[in-house]
């Protein structure tokens, strides 16, 4: 793995004459968290319908479509796929006939004791279909006898550990939940349709409300299940009150720079932690350069906000191909180092004869950034000097976001001289961790920062009794 995989994101949507279209857009405005398959349950009367497959939502997804899946709720999904695990059994929605009628499940994280809850259901005589944490949720809440759906899945919730944000749609509500930590991000909107029909519509990220015209409430709080029926909308607690732990990397790479993620822009977020970095860094020993350049598209934030600090100009000062599709055929062998330049291509007008401080977001294995340096150099820049606006990462998260092994990440293993040897850079720096608190405006107890500190919130017990390729969740 070269890079971090996208997580997943979750759709749903209550009353609207247009349901599965609603939520085929929304998913489409959070297509960036899950490219590996997609998913729509709808629900019409007490009949749910359900079209899912592998593929990004336009590929999965027509009009002939979305004009069968009828219905005025929907839930959707958009997933990644961990290693071994891309198989139709795992996509989302999830959807099973229970003693109190059908119940389809959207899940983004990762339940981290998924494994020992799925080894003792086994025993007590459940069937699993696939190899996902989610599958837990749906026996959970058919074990328990209430016939009241709120309290089956208060109870199933309440016996998990790690990150989950879901959906749920039955035959008389929809449901959203969210960990009692609140790891991954859920919001709620309204949507009024030109009928004047008010909708309840509820997505992992705001973006996708705006595409649609939704309008923001609020986050589903941390420990809360939300549901809607035909009384209105109604809220409950579960679990025990616990420290919330907002996972820090949706707003250092996951979410898009669009929305608003846990009550914060995440653009502003990034454009601060370039300008705190640009600090940190003349703190240090102010370098000499001339520009400051993003790595397109994520690093474009932060390296304004760099830019603004440090009174230096931004350029684009490379070019990225935003068409390279999921058939392109790879080059051979014999001319793999192509490789970045197919997406990635250095401006020799902006770099020629310039230091440059060029910004990222992240730096995994080291790989991609020799090669994007390498070609700096190639167009003539005379120093290239590195900043990432994110602490060294050195470890895996298990929380839902497909991370490498800690032995692929290289900050676990280098210093951050022997890094920025490796990658080819005249010098290296991160943003630390209090800086990357302060561009969240948060303390570093409410955020999850495990895959910069190694310091984990929650037990990691079970997890090798997850399915292989299923490790970090789906």
């Amino acid at each position: 793995m070269k890079s971090f995989k996208d997580e997943c994101g979750v759709v749903g949507v209550w009353n609207h004459q247009h349901a599965s279209r609603m939520t085929y857009l929304s998913l489409y405005a959070i297509q960036h968290r899950g490219q590996e398959s997609t998913g729509i349950v709808t629900l019409e009367d007490s009949t749910q319908r359900i079209h899912k497959g592998p593929g990004l939502v336009s590929e999965v997804f027509n009009d002939e479509i979305l004009d069968s899946l009828k219905g005025l709720a929907a839930i959707g999904h958009v997933r990644y796929a961990t290693t071994g695990a891309n198989q139709m059994a795992n996509f989302q929605p999830l959807q099973a006939n229970l003693s109190n009628g059908p119940v389809a499940v959207a899940h983004n994280g990762n339940i981290v004791n998924a494994g020992p809850v799925r080894e003792r259901l086994k025993s007590e005589g459940s069937i699993f279909q696939g190899t996902n944490d989610t599958e837990v949720i749906l026996h959970l809440i058919a074990k328990h006898p209430s016939k009241d759906l709120v309290e089956c899945v208060k109870s199933a919730l309440s016996q998990l550990e790690g990150a989950f944000s879901l959906t749920i749609l039955s035959h008389k509500a929809m449901i959203a939940a969210r960990d009692p930590m609140g790891f991954r991000p859920l919001v709620l909107g309204k949507l009024q349709d030109p009928d004047g029909r008010e909708s309840f519509v509820v997505a992992s990220e705001t973006c996708a409300f705006d595409l649609i015209g939704a309008k923001f409430l609020r986050e589903i709080e941390p420990g809360e299940i939300w549901w809607v029926d035909g009384d209105g909308e109604h809220s409950v607690k579960f679990g025990s009150n616990q420290p919330r732990k907002a996972c820090v990397f949706e707003h250092v790479y996951f979410a898009r720079p669009d929305s608003i993620v846990f009550g914060q822009s995440v653009y502003e977020v990034r454009k601060r932690a370039g300008q705190l970095l640009a600090r940190e860094d003349a703190k240090e020993g102010k370098i000499q350069f001339d520009v400051v350049i993003p790595v397109p598209d994520s690093g474009v934030p932060s390296a304004l906000g760099y830019s603004v600090e440090s009174g230096r100009p931004f350029e684009l000062g490379i070019i990225r191909n935003h068409y390279i599709g999921r058939t392109f055929i790879q080059p051979h062998q014999s001319i793999r180092d192509i490789g970045v330049k197919i997406k990635l291509n250095p401006q020799e007008a902006v770099l020629r004869d310039k230091r440059v401080v060029v910004l990222d977001d992240s730096l995994v294995r080291g790989t991609t950034s020799k090669k994007i340096i390498s070609l700096i150099r190639a167009a003539g820049a005379k120093e290239v000097h590195l900043r990432i606006a994110a602490p060294p990462t050195i470890g895996p998260c298990y929380y839902g976001v497909d991370t490498p092994e800690k032995s692929q990440l290289i900050a676990s293993r280098q210093t951050i001289e022997e890094i920025g040897k490796f990658v080819g850079a005249d010098s290296l720096r991160y943003l630390s961790i209090d800086g990357l608190m302060s561009a969240v405006k948060g303390e570093q107890g409410g955020f999850c920062a495990a895959c910069f500190d190694g310091k984990y919130p929650t037990g990691l017990h079970g997890l090798d009794l997850i399915p292989k390729g299923n490790v970090r969740g789906l």
